[in-house]
C-alpha cells in the first residue's frame, strides 16, 4: 500500500475566541438554565480556553435580518389581533413590538458567509501544501476535498479547481460527509489511488468551519459542550506514490471500521437557523468500542512481533479528553507514555473535526519526530464509523 505523504499546511481560524467569553453569552443568554449553575466548571473540563475561528463570535451571536413578526406579514398579524378583540391602538403596539424583535439567523445568513471563508482557508491551505511538496497546481491529478459543514454544490473541490487553478482533467473527489474521519480517510483513499498508480500525485484539501454549529438560541447541555468544543481549520497535504525529498510519512496500511446502529450518536441537523450538531451521552462509550477494534487490528497485524512492536506516536482525533484518556488505559502492556502527547496539544485550542489529524501531524513533525518512528492515525466520526492507518516516519 505504501503511500508518501508531505508535511500538511494548516490554517489555524484567524479569530480567537476565548472560554470566558463564550461562557459570558452562553451565561447572558440563558441564565436559568438547569446547568446554569455549573457552566464555569463545564468549561473548564474542556481544558480548552481559546480557539480560532474563521468568522467573529459576534458574527454566530448576531440576529438574523428579519423581525419577530410572522413570515404571513403585517396584514394577516392586524387581521388576528382585531379578531381577538384588540382595539386599533393597542394592535398598534403589538406590531411595533413584534417588529422589534430581531429573528434568528437564516440557513443562508448563517452558512454563507462561512462557506466563503472555508473556500479562502481551503485555497490557502492547498498553496501551502503545494509549496511544501515542492509542486504546483499543475502537477496535481487528484483532489480529495471535505467540508462537511458547510453544505455547497457545488463544493470545496470545484472551487479550488478554479481558484488554484488545477487542470481541467484532475480526478475531483469532494467526500463532505466524511466529517471527523476526513483526516485518515482521505488518506486511505489516496493511498489507494497512487497504488493504482504510483506517478500519480494526490493533493487532500480539509476546511471546516464547525463554528457554525454554535446555536445562540439552543439550551441543553449538549448545546453548550458543542459551543465550547469546536474550531475552525484548513489543511491540505500531498500524497504521492514514489517517495520525495519532502516526503515524512510512508503510509502502509489502512483499517476502516462502522458500529453498526450508531448513526443517531452524532448527527448535524439543519433547521431554520442553520446547522446543529446534536450528540447523545452515549457517544464516547461507541467510539471506546472503535478504540478496542483499532488495537485488535494492530495486535493481528504484528502477531509475529507482539513483544517488541509498539507506535512511537500516535496521531488520534477522538474527539474528547474521555476517550483520549481510554486509549491510554487500554494500550496494551509495555507500550511506552507520551503516544498522545501531539493529540493531547491539539485539543487544548479545539477540536477541528475532520482537519484534526493533519493538525496532529504538523505538531509531531514540527516538533521534530525522528526517521524511522512508527506511526498510527486514528479518527472516529459520526456514523458512527472509524478509520485507521499504520506506517512509519521518514
Amino acid at each position: 500500500m505504501a503511500a508518501y505523504l508531505c508535511p500538511p499546511a494548516v490554517i489555524h481560524g484567524k479569530h480567537a475566541v476565548r472560554t470566558s467569553q463564550i461562557v459570558d453569552e452562553v451565561r447572558g443568554r440563558h441564565p436559568n438554565s438547569a446547568w446554569a449553575p455549573r457552566i464555569d466548571g463545564i468549561a473548564a473540563s474542556t481544558g480548552i480556553e481559546t480557539r480560532g475561528w474563521m468568522l467573529p463570535l459576534e458574527a454566530a451571536v448576531a440576529p438574523g435580518s428579519g423581525s419577530g413578526l410572522p413570515a404571513a406579514g403585517i396584514g394577516p398579524a392586524r387581521e388576528a389581533l382585531a379578531g381577538d378583540g384588540f382595539t386599533e391602538q393597542d394592535v398598534d403596539r403589538v406590531i411595533t413590538a413584534l417588529e422589534a424583535i430581531p429573528a434568528p439567523q437564516t440557513v443562508q445568513e448563517r452558512t454563507a458567509p462561512a462557506w466563503s471563508a472555508v473556500q479562502s482557508y481551503g485555497e490557502r491551505a492547498a498553496r501551502g501544501a503545494l509549496q511544501i511538496a515542492g509542486l504546483d497546481a499543475a502537477d496535481v491529478d487528484c483532489l480529495i476535498t471535505s467540508h462537511s459543514t458547510t453544505p455547497a454544490l457545488p463544493g470545496l473541490d470545484v472551487s479550488l479547481a478554479n481558484r488554484l487553478p488545477l487542470r481541467s482533467d484532475v480526478l475531483l473527489l469532494p467526500a463532505t460527509q466524511w466529517a471527523c474521519i476526513a483526516g485518515t480517510r482521505s488518506l486511505a483513499l489516496a493511498a489507494d489511488l497512487v497504488a493504482a498508480d504510483p506517478d500519480r500525485v494526490v493533493l487532500v484539501v480539509i476546511a471546516e468551519a464547525l463554528s457554525t454549529t454554535y446555536q445562540p438560541a439552543d439550551d441543553t447541555l449538549e448545546s453548550l459542550i458543542v459551543r465550547l468544543l469546536f474550531a475552525d481549520t484548513a489543511v491540505a497535504a500531498v500524497v504521492t506514490g514514489r517517495p520525495r525529498p519532502e516526503s515524512v510519512l510512508r503510509l502502509d496500511a489502512a483499517w476502516h471500521h462502522t458500529l453498526p446502529g450508531t448513526q443517531d450518536l452524532h448527527r448535524l441537523e439543519t433547521r431554520e437557523d442553520g446547522t446543529h450538531f446534536v450528540m447523545d451521552r452515549r457517544g464516547p462509550r461507541a467510539v471506546q468500542e472503535t478504540v478496542t477494534a483499532m488495537w485488535e487490528w494492530l495486535r493481528l497485524r504484528y502477531q509475529d512481533d507482539p513483544g517488541s512492536w509498539h507506535p512511537d506516536v500516535l496521531l488520534a482525533h477522538p474527539g474528547g479528553t474521555r476517550v483520549l484518556e481510554y486509549m491510554e488505559e487500554t494500550m496494551p502492556d509495555g507500550w511506552p507514555s507520551g503516544l498522545l502527547s501531539h493529540s493531547r496539544d491539539s485539543y487544548t485550542s479545539g477540536n477541528r473535526g475532520g482537519a484534526a489529524v493533519f493538525d496532529i501531524m504538523r505538531r509531531a513533525y514540527d516538533a521534530g519526530q525522528k526517521a524511522g518512528s512508527r506511526a498510527v492515525l486514528y479518527a472516529a466520526a459520526p456514523g458512527l464509523t472509524a478509520t485507521a492507518l499504520e506506517g512509519e516516519w521518514l
